[in-house]
């Protein structure tokens, strides 16, 4: 630790004030912000620091996001390239693959990603490495706060150490805090701004430095007790969608059994006014955080012997749906006379949600891996991905035509996107596989129309 770094000791008279100090410099935005990792939930945050008149530096180990971000060139669909290049003229945001720039800033946000290894462990690799190059350069005074999803736990067991291992006191010295993020890509309503920010401290002083500064540019500001509280939160939100996925899934399977159609019974059950909330089943789950974040926490309750079943069942059902929607490609085909081997597949949407272009996780994937091991020949179009690579394999693809629907033996629509013309599918396809209820209205579909649920 290089002397300028080092905690004032009482011989040298009364320590600095740092938690008024930051709260002054938070209040007249002299304060310099930090944002590591401008990815789908760093870069949105960056966005908003810089409009509330913060200086804001963004650190990123890819070098091609951000020349991108320098050039005033976004590669996130939810922040316009036009607010990015005005808020780089102006000097608000620098993005930079320096990691000594960290070294200017007064607090630091960390969205780092989060993913699962193979086992579905948690790979803290990135927050790690991301926590060692803050707390190397990082002055007495800073105030730290973790965005990325994780585990209860983290913050104090992980994060804390680091900075205690140079002497610096955590609610003193260096302020920390959870605030776990609430990004939902293509989510015309609510945006980083106007969502509330549940925000966590290892001690009331932390959360005092980490509530002011979010306070400056979030309308709501959710202060819950500890960090542990903050990293459940996030787990349980979406823990709450795996499981209730799981079960609309479920459902569509019981209704394929029973002849019935899931989409009516659905709409049924939500003219409830009280006591039920609308879910849809679909051909899995895709994203970032309903894949993955329910296992962070059955991980953590497995350390600690205990079995998550809710979260068990719901995955399995969930990462099933992908065979269950290829097993209605293969009947709709073979209910013609044709088998999946040799036929060509018009995928319709690979992005896990509609109207975003984003595939990591997509059911779309499997569905298109798993047609393809059954020997179909498989295209796609999505309006939001022309092009992707998936296991080092390109693909491109194709424009949604009459031409391209007819000579496909099957279209499947995996994800709904809005601006897909369903009308054209129904017209010119001889067979949709349509896992989203999109084709519902329609008029006088000519192809044979094959739902998740038999009678769909």
């Amino acid at each position: 630790m290089s002397p300028s770094a080092s905690p004032r000791s009482h011989a040298e008279g009364p320590a600095p004030d740092y938690e008024r100090q930051l709260i002054d410099r938070v209040g007249d935005r002299s304060a310099v912000i930090g944002v590591v990792g401008l990815g789908y939930v760093g870069l949105p945050l960056a966005v908003e620091f810089a409009r509330a008149g913060f200086r804001v530096v963004g650190y990123d180990v890819s070098r091609r996001v951000v020349e991108h971000l320098s050039a005033g060139r976004s590669h996130i669909q939810d922040v316009p390239s036009a607010d990015v290049a005005t808020l780089v003229e102006r000097g608000a945001l620098t993005a930079t693959t320096d990691a000594g720039r960290l070294g200017e800033v007064d607090a630091v946000s960390i969205a780092v990603p989060t993913p699962l290894v193979k086992t579905r462990d948690p790979d803290m690799s990135y927050v790690d490495k991301a926590t060692d190059t803050i707390a190397l350069h990082c002055r007495p005074g800073t105030l730290v706060v973790l965005e990325s999803t994780t585990y209860p736990g983290t913050t104090r067991e992980l994060v804390q150490p680091k900075f205690e291992r140079r002497g610096l006191t955590v609610g003193r010295d260096i302020f920390l805090a959870f605030s776990p993020e609430r990004v939902d890509p293509g989510n015309e309503r609510f945006n980083t701004r106007n969502t509330p920010k549940v925000v966590g401290g290892i001690t009331p002083a932390c959360l005092r430095v980490a509530a002011a500064l979010y306070g400056t540019c979030i309308e709501s500001v959710v202060a819950v007790s500890s960090p542990e509280a903050a990293e459940l939160v996030k787990l349980l939100e979406n823990t709450f969608r795996s499981v209730n996925i799981g079960l609309v899934n479920e459902m569509a399977i019981v209704c394929d059994r029973l002849g019935v159609n899931v989409w009516e019974v659905i709409d049924a059950a939500a003219t409830k006014p009280f006591g039920f909330m609308r879910f849809t089943p679909g051909p899995g789950i895709g994203g970032h955080c309903i894949p993955l974040d329910p296992h962070y926490l059955a991980w953590k309750m497995r350390t600690l012997n205990y079995r998550t079943r809710f979260i068990d069942v719901a995955s399995e059902i969930n990462s099933q749906m992908p065979d269950f929607v290829v097993e209605k490609v293969a009947h709709a085909l073979n209910d013609v006379c044709k088998a999946v081997k040799g036929s060509r597949v018009l995928v319709i949407g690979v992005a896990y949600k509609r109207n975003i272009d984003d595939i990591r996780e997509s059911p779309a994937l499997d569905v298109i891996r798993l047609l393809e091991g059954r020997g179909a020949l498989v295209v796609y179009h999505d309006p939001y991905i022309p092009t992707f690579t998936e296991d080092g394999h390109a693909r491109r693809g194709v424009a949604l035509t009459a031409e391209e629907l007819a000579r496909s033996d099957v279209a499947v629509i995996v994800t709904d996107h809005s601006d897909v013309d369903y009308q054209l599918v129904v017209d010119h396809a001889p067979v949709v596989v349509d896992t989203r209820n999109a084709t519902a209205r329609v008029v006088r579909p000519r192809a044979r129309i094959v739902s998740l649920s038999s009678s769909g």
